[in-house]
């Protein structure tokens, strides 16, 4: 009697949950051995405080998109919440596992010591794994020099084509006996028309409006809060989770620029999808972003944490309306346009003056677009503790008048402020006795009374970060990070 186990293929999902243009997948079912789809939901990752339940609804309901798309294959992905090594361990009592595929990760240290792990048992049980290049992010890069040639190659590479043949995967019988054995994940999800809905379905429908439609004031909204939740390509979730690959954006950017009428506002899109990589790029050689700042000679600046603070910043009680407004639009959606973010961060580390690090959970949480290597180098950008970077400091009175200037964002989410006249929007804390009972509206009642002086706070801490640059440390460092990272032909954006 033969009792040898099946030789079998697993592709590990991780951000990269689509079927087209996925090395992964392609690879596998080359090798002729029957292919096992499969997404883990980490107990470890849903524990860490960088991700949230907005995430994994955003997950579950991209896997959901995808055996739709797997029906017709007589396969679908085996979703099951546990960890890693638990489930291969299982897997290989039932299966032999030739080779593991998947992209490479940039992502927290806690996935960063599950993929050493994980290489290592892969090692003891003689089992291949082959990580692919993920969205033109080369590992082990000694610096930056022909990174752009390398990524521009990477985008103009053709696309990876899904072959949809069901001899080529384990079929849907024989992932349903797997799912007895293992911890199923339920990938039900409330239905929520708050939050963008994952899938490589929606992200489609979102890029075909992009260049059908919304593209136009794609420049000229960027950076206005409300205008942009249109404007905007709103593509983030789906190329931080991998419902797109940026090449398939890219791409379609390229070919939708040979017939737009509109050709800058498509360059200036592409240049964001370009400036993105080149961060990506960045914290993947210089992962101690994630808890320190780039620039060693910062490593000395220390800010006294102030509870009363933080929580004021996180709910939206600051008593700046714009801040306030960004901070309740992003708390409950889950998106926010770029300025508006970076003026977050830049109130919150200079005006309040917090370090940066105690900001990086509660806005990795909100993001919905959550991406590491988006995520700790711009709060040390915008922190001003890269020391390559010219020091920001948003003025949130200055962007309100001139990003919201009838105050539509702000009175659509700081309501208390929905019935005050134009000007008083902006800056109710200069409501005369008069004006207040004229409108029956008491700031500090109504609506708090700023927490931080403005014009001091920042003065205080532009003269305090201005003169750390002048630190000898601080320039040795920024000329390394300038040596090792800034190349002629794309620079940092703001």
């Amino acid at each position: 009697m033969n009792t040898s186990k099946k030789i079998i293929n697993v592709v590990w999902f991780k951000r990269d949950l689509r079927l087209q243009d996925n090395e992964a997948i392609f690879n596998a079912i080359n090798t002729g051995n029957p292919t096992l789809l499969l997404y883990v939901f980490e107990k470890s990752l849903e524990n860490d405080l960088h991700y949230s339940s907005r995430h994994w609804n955003f997950i579950k309901q991209s896997i959901v998109d995808l055996n739709k798309q797997l029906k017709p294959s007589n396969t679908h992905i085996l979703a099951v919440s546990s960890e890693v090594l638990h489930v291969f361990n299982i897997l290989e009592e039932l299966y032999k596992i030739d080779t593991v595929f998947s992209h490479q990760e940039t992502g927290l240290k806690v996935t960063y010591e599950r993929d050493k792990t994980f290489k290592r048992f892969c090692k003891n049980n003689q089992i291949n794994w082959v990580e692919n290049t993920n969205n033109g992010i080369f590992r082990a890069l000694r610096n930056r020099t022909n990174w752009v040639s390398q990524w521009e190659e990477y985008m103009n590479q053709p696309q990876y084509i899904f072959d949809a043949n069901p001899t080529n995967y384990l079929s849907s019988e024989a992932i349903e006996e797997l799912e007895k054995t293992l911890e199923k994940t339920n990938l039900e999800t409330i239905p929520d028309s708050i939050f963008q809905k994952g899938g490589a379905t929606m992200a489609g429908k979102y890029l075909q409006t992009f260049f059908d439609e919304r593209y136009h004031n794609y420049s000229s909204h960027i950076s206005k809060p409300l205008l942009a939740r249109k404007s905007c390509s709103r593509l983030s979730p789906y190329i931080a989770w991998g419902n797109l690959s940026s090449r398939q954006v890219l791409q379609k950017a390229a070919a939708f620029r040979l017939v737009c009428k509109d050709k800058k506002q498509i360059d200036s899109f592409v240049s964001r999808l370009t400036w993105q990589a080149h961060f990506i790029q960045k914290f993947e050689m210089e992962e101690i972003m994630e808890f320190e700042s780039v620039n060693k000679g910062f490593h000395s600046l220390k800010k006294k944490i102030n509870e009363n603070y933080i929580q004021a910043w996180k709910t939206g009680q600051t008593g700046f309306p714009l801040v306030d407004a960004c901070m309740r639009c992003l708390n409950e959606t889950g998106y926010l346009n770029f300025r508006m973010r970076a003026m977050l961060v830049s109130f919150f580390t200079h005006n309040l003056w917090q370090p940066w690090q105690e900001a990086t959970q509660h806005l990795s949480q909100m993001f919905l677009d959550f991406e590491p290597g988006i995520h700790f180098p711009q709060l040390q950008m915008q922190a001003g503790e890269t020391g390559i970077n010219m020091l920001r400091i948003y003025n949130p009175i200055k962007n309100s008048y001139e990003h919201d200037a009838d105050g539509e964002f702000i009175k659509k989410w700081v309501p208390e402020l929905r019935d005050l006249p134009r000007a008083f929007v902006h800056e109710p804390f200069k409501m005369t006795y008069l004006d207040q009972k004229f409108n029956n509206f008491e700031v500090g009642v109504n609506y708090p009374k700023p927490i931080v002086n403005m014009e001091r706070t920042r003065k205080f801490a532009s003269d305090f970060l201005w003169q750390m640059k002048k630190n000898p440390l601080v320039k040795e460092e920024s000329s390394r990070i300038l040596k090792l990272h800034t190349m002629a032909d794309i620079g940092d954006s703001e």
